[in-house]
This record gives structure tokens, C-alpha cells and sequence, in this order.
């Protein structure tokens, strides 16, 4: 769908002059170029090789034909990799390189036992990638790698079918590693068998959203010969995608998608739909849209099962305002990895669903170039000596941190009071409010002002004495009970309230880049999410959290609630890195359905909270709240 689509970025023209470099001097064997502690630009971009080669996907037989699967890897390499240069692979993995269906997306308005109400279903399209279409090859392909580009199994030309994230979907770009070591069976055009005999056999994995989820997805597996991932707003389980703590959720701007409707998406192949057609009928039933409930289905899509497998170190990069693949896929991956303690780095950035390339051009393309010279080339560039996170905690504004959260994060307790107010001591005489679920207002319409609302409950704290920042994952706990309808949904709003923190501009499209706001000097033609306002508007919602009540013990398992009842529900928010400015006041609302995002059931349920026997957890690395 819309959201996965690979974000290639061609190269800024004012890097071209220094990717084209020179052919070496001739020699009996060519070899790479190594100055300054960096590979250099001594191939010809322009005279590099393009091979098509079919890799055989052995023991993985996903459309049930009797015949081991196939995937098709384009590999462009230099062309002195003729001559007995042997090289390193940077491997992007995709189900888009032939493009998409027009697909329907679920209802989302459902009846009060959660089945779906008849609606419109609207189709999403979204364009076609081409093959080296992006800047991994103009700048890595003259000093020295090679870049394989490895359709998956049931888009383009591979046979098998699409099964969304799970193991079938994880051994193509398996096996086309198997091939460049050469445990694995490949063939050209014509059927005959081909060898990489000029692959040193190290391979890196890079990509954005789906095509930086496979990376994930293949180190999970151990596999020999991935010696590095850069995963790019990836997703580490695929359950935290489209539900939510027992709830069925969607990822921002694309309400009801789900496994069936993605895997519908990519299946490119040849008689697609009449090969897989009925796997994905199946997968759409097992995702089970009803309970939003944990399942074999979706553990067999959770690549932290596997976390001890993974050799490969790990470069991992996320927008602080994804909405599309949330933060807590990143957080969750980079805290498993860290107990175990994987070679690692990471960086965060204030933009959205996107590629750094676009931020911070430069600083990107000299720390990606070091961290693969060093994992896939042996040069001692460095890059492992650095701050291990590079964090952009204000809009153009970057630390380098020694990890994340920064060492000395402590959590900080604030408690809902009478008068809607937000602070530091717990008010337990506070009375009981009331608030009534609606499914028609948007969380940005309820939190727009602070006053009484029947639809949400709003506190605040006042004017923050100092800047406070806010890093890693908050957490709420609500007394509560529910009564007199149908939702199952807590929703839980961070909020920023102040005159300077509301995003202006409209969601647009730079080429292939999604991006959100005003553009500034450094973004290289891309419009990226900015916190630059205008008079009037006062807030921003810092990150969401949601809850299905029915789920309130155990994400797998459903458990009814006694109507009035009181009951402590306690969830998360999706992770964050985000300054509260000084005279700024910090606020939690809470609402019930969150239109963009949760299943919308009949109006009416009546939630009644006790403030006094409620909190708020922050991780604060910085600053104070008093």
C-alpha cells in the first residue's frame, strides 16, 4: 500500500561530481582504493554491470506448484569485478520494484460486537519503482560494493506468493545471501546456472518502511554472510503495526489496511491472484479484526522472538513523527538488541515515514559510508569510535549521545488533580469525571482546547519552569470504568501545549519521499516535519497510546468487563525524544475512539475516571517539571 512504498531518493546534483570517478590504472588484478581511512570514488558508475539473476529459494515452496520458489535479484556491479575484483553486496529487498494492485481497504465503523458496517471502501494506487532508481548505486558502485536488488516472493518476477512479514517472505532475501556465498542456486534468463565468483560474500541490508523491515526480518534468521542491517523506519513485529495492545489498529493515514490487504497489494506476479488468491482470503481471516487479539498468526511476524539469532551489528534510523510505522517498532528492536549487546547505533530524527538522506544529507552519507566500509570493507574508518546515537532532540538541532535514551534518564511521575490540572502530587480527593465516547471528532479537534469537553478528559500542567525533555517510552495508568456502550478503546494523548509548536503546511510528496510541513535550508528538495508555527495554533500531539480494555491482563487474551466497574487499566505510549519548551504546559487527554487510527464503534460508551488513582510516566532526560 501507499505507506510501504520504497522511499528511493535520487542523488542531490551536488554530489554527482564526486560518484563518478576514474577507472584504476590498469593492473593485473584491480583492487579498491582505500584514503583517509574511506573507500574511494575509482569506478565507473557508468560502465558498471547489470545482471539479472534468478535465485532458487530452497525448501520454501509458497504456491503450493511442487517447485522450490524463485526470486529475481538485479545486481549492478563494477565492471573490474570481470577482471578478479571481488566486492561486497548492499542488498535492498522489495515487494515494489514491480509496483502494486489497487486494493480495498476494511471497514473501519463496526457494530457494537465489533463486525463491520457497510461503507465505502476506498482503493489506494500508488506509483511504480524502477530498478536503481535511488542513491545507494551512484555513491557505493565506484567505491567499490556491489548493489543487489531482490524482488520478493510473489511480486514481479518471482513465483510463490506474499504472505506479509512472515518466514516465507524472509527467505528470498535469504537465499539470494545464500547465493553470494554460494550455498544457494541461481540461473540466468536462459535456465543456466550462474555463480557470484566475484561476491566476497559480505552482505549489507539497507532499506526504508517494508524494504527496511526485511533486513530485520533476514538477521533474525543468523544467516552466515549478513555482516551488517540498516533498517529505515522498520518494523521488528508486525503485530504492533496494525493492532495495539488487543486492539485493532492502522497505521497513520490508511485506515483499515491489514496483512490480507498488503499482501493483496504486492502480488505482482504472473496469475497472482489466481495462484494465491485463496492464501490471502485465509490470511485475511486468521488476522481476526474482531478481538485485535496476539496469535500464532502474528508471534510467526515478530522478529523478537529471534533477537539472539541476529549476527549481523545493527544501524537503525526512525522518524520521531512516523505514524506510519510507530515508533515502538524501533524502540523495542534497538532495546533486545542492546541486552544483548549487538554492535549498534542508531539515529532519530524529527521527520516522518522517510529517508535521512533528506535531513542531514551529508552527516548520512559520511556516517553510512563508514559504517559499511567498516562492516562489509574491514577499513578502520572510525565509525565505531563515534557517539553511539545521533538524535535531533529540536528541529535542525542534533546531539550525539553516548546511547538512547541518554545515560541518566529517570522516570517522573505527574497525577491527574481536580481542576484539570497535571502534577507532581497525587491528589486522591479528586472527584470522578465523565467523558462519552464519540467517533466522529478527530483526536486533534478534542485536544485543541483545554476547557471542559463532554467527548475527552484534559489536564495540564502549568508553565514548565525549564525546557524538559522527554526520552523513551511513557506510560499511563487509568482507574476507570466503562458502561452504556460498545468501545473497548482507551486512548491516551502526550500533549504540547504553547504558541510555537503546531505543525503548519499539508502532507505532500517530494517524488517518492513522504514528508510533512515546511521545508528548511539542509533538506535537500524534501518538505520534512518542522515545529515552526503560526499565531493561533497552540498545540501538538506528542505521541498516542492505546488500549483495548478487553486485553487489559494479556494482548492475547480477551476478557470482558463488568459494565461500571472499576478497573486499573495501564499501557504505553508509542516512544518519543520530544523538548517541552520552557512557558509551555504539558497535557494528557483522554479520549476513547482515536478516529484515525482505532476501529470506530457505535457512540454512546460512558467512561468515568478516577484522576486521584491515576499517572502519568515519563522518561525525563533532561530538564525539570517544577
Amino acid at each position: 500500500m501507499h505507506p510501504w512504498k520504497a522511499l528511493a531518493v535520487p542523488l542531490a546534483a551536488l554530489l554527482v561530481a564526486t560518484m563518478t570517478g576514474t577507472t584504476p590504472a590498469t593492473a593485473d588484478t584491480p583492487s579498491i582504493r582505500i584514503e583517509n581511512n574511506a573507500t574511494q570514488p575509482v569506478f565507473s558508475r557508468a560502465d558498471a554491470i547489470l545482471q539479472t539473476v534468478f535465485v532458487e529459494v530452497a525448501g520454501t515452496d509458497s504456491d503450493h506448484d511442487g517447485a522450490p520458489d524463485r526470486v529475481a535479484v538485479d545486481i549492478l556491479r563494477p565492471k573490474e569485478t570481470e577482471q578478479g575484483l571481488k566486492v561486497p553486496v548492499i542488498m535492498e529487498s522489495s515487494p515494489y520494484y514491480a509496483g502494486g494492485n489497487d486494493v480495498a481497504n476494511h471497514p473501519v465503523d463496526v457494530d457494537e460486537n465489533g463486525v463491520p458496517l457497510p461503507s465505502l471502501r476506498a482503493l489506494a494506487a500508488s506509483p511504480e519503482a524502477g530498478p536503481f532508481d535511488g542513491y545507494y548505486d551512484n555513491y557505493f558502485v565506484p567505491r567499490g560494493y556491489a548493489i543487489a536488488l531482490v524482488e520478493n516472493i510473489g511480486s514481479g518476477r518471482a513465483t510463490g506468493c506474499p504472505t506479509s512479514g512472515d518466514v516465507n517472505e524472509t527467505a528470498g532475501p535469504k537465499a539470494a545471501i545464500d547465493w553470494l556465498n554460494g550455498r544457494a542456486k541461481g540461473f540466468d534468463a536462459q535456465g543456466e546456472p550462474v555463480e557470484a565468483t566475484w561476491s566476497t560474500g559480505k552482505v549489507g541490508m539497507i532499506g526504508v518502511s517494508y524494504n527496511g523491515t526485511l533486513p530485520n526480518a533476514v538477521a533474525a534468521t543468523g544467516v552466515e554472510g549478513l555482516e551488517t542491517i540498516v533498517p529505515i523506519a522498520a518494523i521488528s513485529s508486525w503485530y504492533d503495526y496494525y493492532r495495539a495492545n488487543g486492539g485493532v489498529l492502522a497505521p497513520g493515514g490508511y485506515q483499515g489496511e491489514d496483512l490480507d490487504v498488503l499482501a493483496e497489494y504486492v502480488l505482482t506476479r504472473e496469475n497472482g491472484y489466481e495462484v494465491c488468491g485463496e492464501q490471502i482470503k485465509q490470511l485475511g481471516i486468521d488476522q481476526d479484526r474482531i478481538t485485535g487479539d496476539y496469535s500464532p498468526l502474528w508471534d510467526a511476524r515478530n522478529y523478537l522472538n529471534d533477537v539472539d539469532k541476529v549476527k549481523a551489528s545493527v544501524f537503525v534510523v526512525h522518524g520521531l513523527n512516523d505514524w506510519n510505522v510507530k515508533t515502538k517498532q524501533f524502540a523495542q528492536w534497538w532495546y533486545a538488541l542492546a541486552e544483548r549487546d549487538v554492535p549498534r547505533k542508531i539515529w532519530l530524527h524529527q521527520g516522518t515515514h522517510m529517508s535521512p538522506f533528506n535531513l542531514r544529507t551529508a552527516e548520512w552519507l559520511r556516517q553510512l559510508h563508514g559504517w559499511f566500509d567498516h562492516w562489509l570493507q574491514g577499513v578502520d574508518s572510525g565509525i565505531m569510535r563515534e557517539p553511539q546515537a545521533d538524535v535531533e532532540v529540536q528541529v535542525g538541532q542534533w546531539a550525539r549521545e553516548a546511547s538512547w535514551p541518554p545515560p541518566g534518564t529517570k522516570t517522573a511521575k505527574l497525577y491527574p488533580g481536580s481542576g484539570s490540572v497535571l502534577g507532581q502530587k497525587k491528589d486522591p480527593r479528586a472527584p470522578e469525571e465523565t467523558f462519552t465516547d464519540q467517533k466522529t471528532r478527530t483526536a486533534e479537534q478534542l485536544v485543541e482546547a483545554t476547557g471542559a469537553d463532554p467527548n475527552r478528559l484534559a489536564y495540564t500542567t502549568g508553565a514548565l519552569p525549564a525546557d524538559v525533555r522527554v526520552s523513551g517510552t511513557p506510560t499511563v495508568s487509568v482507574r476507570a470504568s466503562l458502561k452504556d456502550g460498545a468501545s473497548p478503546y482507551l486512548t491516551a494523548l502526550l500533549v504540547d501545549y504553547g504558541t510555537d509548536v503546531r505543525p503548519t503546511g499539508s502532507l505532500v510528496s517530494t517524488g517518492q519521499t513522504y514528508c510533512y510541513g515546511e521545508s528548511v535550508p539542509g533538506d535537500s528538495g524534501c518538505t520534512a516535519l518542522r515545529t515552526l508555527g503560526t499565531a493561533g495554533t497552540d498545540y501538538k500531539i506528542v505521541t498516542r497510546g492505546w488500549l483495548d480494555v478487553r486485553n487489559r491482563h494479556r494482548a492475547d487474551r480477551t476478557e470482558p468487563l463488568r459494565p461500571g466497574k472499576e478497573y486499573t487499566f495501564t499501557w504505553d505510549f508509542q516512544p518519543t525524544d520530544y523538548t517541552f519548551k520552557q512557558g509551555h504546559r504539558l497535557g494528557l487527554v483522554i479520549i476513547s475512539t482515536d478516529h484515525d487510527y482505532t476501529l470506530r464503534y457505535p457512540e454512546g460508551t460512558k467512561i468515568t475516571v478516577s484522576p486521584g488513582h491515576s499517572a502519568l510516566n515519563l522518561p525525563v532526560s533532561t530538564g525539570r517539571l517544577r
